[in-house]
């Protein structure tokens, strides 16, 4: 099993405190949901190679509607709005940068959220198990398998070998803490909680502007 990167100790206790926004009138504040993303890169830099792809393919999305908001943080305000405008902008629908990167980032950010829910919940059963490639597996064939093509599922077949043991995987998450503390779990459900509605809110935004058609 690869083990997670150990070229910076520092905890991830912060990243997992960004909070992702609660949804204010069913919207999303830009800012903070970016803020929240660049959470989650910090996050799964740590646990090793098999996230490579997955990190970069969410910070090129993050920068992607980075560039767009800063254009109009006004009129950019919330994310939705934000995407639509864009929407507005390009009525032959051939040019929706920041709409398609939110497409892929909210897909990523699915892959994680179900992969670290299997985690929480494995954890309450009072005999986790050490080998999460299962879960790893079962997250992608969810979230990302079906919008992949072959070469790329081939290639996350044979990374998902080296995702990293649970005691590898907390150790990570808790910093230099080595034993799993219950606190962490419970931090871990509400972190998810939020990333969960964020993640809900985007596809049925997606899915009423028939926007999830998008490559």
């Amino acid at each position: 099993m690869q083990s997670p990167s150990k070229n910076d100790d520092t905890p991830l206790a912060n990243e997992i405190e960004i909070l992702f926004p609660e949804i204010i009138d069913e919207k999303i504040r830009t800012i903070e949901f970016l803020n929240a993303a660049r959470g989650v890169v910090r996050i799964v830099e740590k646990l090793g190679k098999v996230f490579a792809p997955v990190k970069y393919d969410i910070q090129g999305n993050i920068d992607k509607l980075t560039a767009r908001y800063v254009t109009d943080k006004v009129k950019n305000t919330m994310l939705q709005d934000m995407i639509l405008l864009e929407k507005d902008e390009n009525t032959t629908n051939t040019k929706l940068i920041a709409a398609d990167a939110l497409l892929w980032l909210t897909r990523g950010l699915h892959m994680i959220l179900l992969f670290f829910e299997k985690i929480v919940e494995d954890a309450k059963t009072g005999t986790p198990t050490d080998d999460l490639v299962a879960f790893l597996k079962k997250s992608y064939k969810e979230a990302l398998e079906p919008y992949h093509g072959w070469m790329a599922q081939q290639l996350f077949d044979l990374l998902s070998r080296m995702v990293p043991t649970r005691p590898q995987f907390l150790r990570a998450i808790n910093g230099k803490k080595i034993d799993e503390d219950s606190s962490l779990i419970n931090d871990m459900e509400i972190y998810l909680t939020r990333l969960r509605t964020n993640v809900s809110a985007i596809q049925l935004f997606y899915k009423t502007h028939n926007l999830d058609t998008l490559v």
